[in-house]
C-alpha cells in the first residue's frame, strides 16, 4: 500500500516548519522495520502528536482518531485521506479494531496513543489495552515511543522536543494468554514501562543540552 497523495504532500511540506517551531532530538528511527506490520505505541501530549511521529518515519503511519473529527465532512476528508480512521474512545470500538486489523494483514504501521487520551501535564497516565489486544489478535510486533519535552511537561512552540523510538517488542514477549484480562494490563504495562524509559532518558538529555548551551567558555553561563 503506498502513501496517500495528501500524506505524501504533508511529508514534503509540514517538517521544514515544525523543525523551526520545535527542533527534534531524534533517536531510535532505525528500531522501525523497513516493511512488514507494526504497531506503533506513543505517550499522547498534544494534537501535534500524529505529526510529530509520521516526521520520525518514512512509512506511512495510520491512526486512530476520534470519531467527533469526522462528525465536520470537511476535517473528516482531510484526515481521512491523511490514513486516519474513527474510533469511538471508551468503548469497544469493533469497526475500529476491526480497520486496525486490516491495515496491519496488509503489513501497514497502525499508530495507537496508548494512553487513550492527552495527558494535561505531560505525566504519563495509565495505559489502555487496546493496543497489546491488537499486537495479541494479528501478531504484530509494537514499537514504543516517546515524544518528551523539557521537564516533562506539556511541549510549548519554539522548545526542542525529543523524540524516540525504543527496541520492537515482539508479540511473544507480551505474556498474554487469550482471554486473559490481567495478562492484557499486564503487557499494556510492560510498553508503558519502555516508553517510561525513553522519556526518562531523554529528559536527561535535554537538560544536559539545556546545561551545555547555557555555559560560555571558562564555565560561566
Amino acid at each position: 500500500m503506498k502513501q496517500t497523495p495528501l500524506y505524501r504532500f504533508g511529508k514534503v511540506v509540514v517538517p521544514p516548519i515544525f523543525r523551526i517551531t520545535n527542533p527534534l532530538i531524534v533517536q531510535g528511527r532505525e528500531e522501525m522495520p523497513k516493511n512488514g506490520r507494526v504497531i506503533i505505541c506513543c505517550n499522547h501530549v498534544t494534537m501535534r502528536d500524529p505529526i510529530l511521529v509520521s516526521m520520525v518515519h518514512k512509512r506511512q503511519v495510520y491512526y486512530m482518531a476520534k470519531a467527533e473529527l469526522f462528525d465536520n465532512k470537511f476535517v473528516g476528508g482531510i484526515i481521512g485521506s491523511l490514513g486516519a480512521f474513527p474510533v469511538h474512545r471508551g468503548q469497544g470500538d469493533v469497526d475500529a479494531m476491526a480497520s486496525a486489523k486490516q491495515l496491519l494483514n496488509k503489513e501497514q504501521v497502525v499508530g495507537i496513543f496508548i494512553e487513550g487520551t492527552r495527558s494535561r501535564t505531560g505525566q504519563l497516565l495509565k495505559p489502555k489495552t487496546g493496543a497489546v489486544m491488537l499486537a495479541y489478535e494479528t501478531h504484530s510486533p509494537i514499537l514504543p515511543m516517546c515524544i518528551t519535552a523539557p521537564g516533562g511537561k506539556v511541549p510549548s512552540s519554539f522548545q526542542k522536543l525529543a523524540i524516540s523510538c525504543g527496541k520492537l517488542i515482539q508479540p511473544e514477549e507480551l505474556g498474554i494468554e487469550e482471554g486473559n484480562v490481567s495478562s492484557y494490563r499486564k503487557a499494556a504495562r510492560h510498553v508503558m514501562e519502555q516508553i517510561a524509559q525513553l522519556r526518562e532518558r531523554d529528559l536527561l538529555l535535554l537538560q544536559n543540552k539545556k546545561n551545555s548551551a547555557g555555559r560560555l567558555p571558562g564555565g560561566k553561563e
